[in-house]
């Protein structure tokens, strides 16, 4: 195992990113599904500067991506995007891509169970066929409820995997799992068959390390499951605008580089964007937390 972070959390330089998370000894980036975003030749040899490399992708399914929407044509795009997620993570030699099926922040569907389970199905494999070619795995992610109403735990993510491939893989979240498991290293182990991806962030979703969770349990449990992929440090720590707040200065109020749909996307997380110091402080502390474990 290894240790990985995202960077859809903080609007800033991809320089400044890498820099930063190879300072702090991650060995490899899951970057944020935004492909028309990134110059994928001029991010390898960023990334090959550091001496770290791409570990994959995550899907932001922001607005109108949605791989179950009642509205086929909306489909068609969502599977379009997903597939561009997957060309820029194989552009960039990683090896997975963590897929939400349906819009974060959707609580009220489209449709009946049945129809949308088909759609979704029929989206995600051609996703995975497309996957399959460029060599890169899907992970179906599951997430909480307050998120998603279609895949929330990892027995979820497994029925949906199994539908779509054999080599359709399952990405677990430990935040998410902290919800929605009864047991989340019983889940782990359940998962264990297709496990290819691991997210972390505390049951805060503060750093690692912030929070209440037995990671040298966790971490233990992917080591007896043989999991050898990254830990993906993905912390969305929440705001507080009360007189009470631990963090003064954590909110960064002028924020540069963010969009719209972006900045709601951290509103609906009960986020915001961070100040740098703030932000490398959970870089710093999720790294104190996990390394010492791997």
């Amino acid at each position: 195992m290894h240790l990985a972070i995202h960077n859809w959390m903080k609007a800033e330089p991809i320089e400044v990113t890498v820099a930063r998370l190879a300072r702090y000894g991650y060995l490899s980036l899951e970057i944020q599904g935004e492909p028309g975003r990134y110059d994928t030749g001029a991010v390898r040899t960023l990334l090959d500067a550091h001496g770290v490399r791409c570990w994959g992708s995550v899907t932001l399914m922001l607005d109108e991506r949605n791989l179950l929407a009642k509205d086929e044509e909306q489909r068609v795009c969502s599977v379009q995007y997903v597939k561009d997620c997957i060309t820029m993570v194989a552009e960039l030699g990683g090896e997975v891509i963590s897929v939400v099926p349906g819009t974060v922040g959707k609580l009220v569907p489209d449709s009946t169970p049945d129809k949308e389970w088909v759609w979704c199905v029929q989206a995600l494999k051609e996703c995975y066929d497309y996957g399959l070619r460029c060599g890169v795995k899907i992970g179906v992610e599951p997430i909480n409820r307050f998120e998603t109403y279609f895949i929330n735990r990892g027995a979820q993510a497994m029925a949906l995997a199994e539908a779509v491939g054999p080599e359709c893989g399952v990405c677990l979240d430990i935040f998410h799992m902290n919800v929605e498991e009864d047991d989340p290293l019983a889940a782990i182990r359940t998962c264990s068959s297709r496990l290819v991806n691991f997210h972390v962030a505390d049951n805060n979703r503060m750093a690692c390390g912030m929070g209440s969770l037995d990671w040298p349990a966790i971490v233990g449990t992917l080591r007896e499951v043989g999991y050898d992929g990254a830990l993906s440090v993905e912390f969305c720590p929440p705001l507080d605008r009360t007189p009470a707040n631990r963090w003064p200065g954590s909110v960064d109020p002028n924020p540069e580089g963010i969009s719209e749909s972006e900045r709601k996307f951290l509103h609906d997380h009960g986020s915001s964007v961070f100040s740098a110091d703030f932000f490398e402080m959970h870089v710093r502390r999720s790294a104190e937390t996990l390394l010492p474990l791997l």
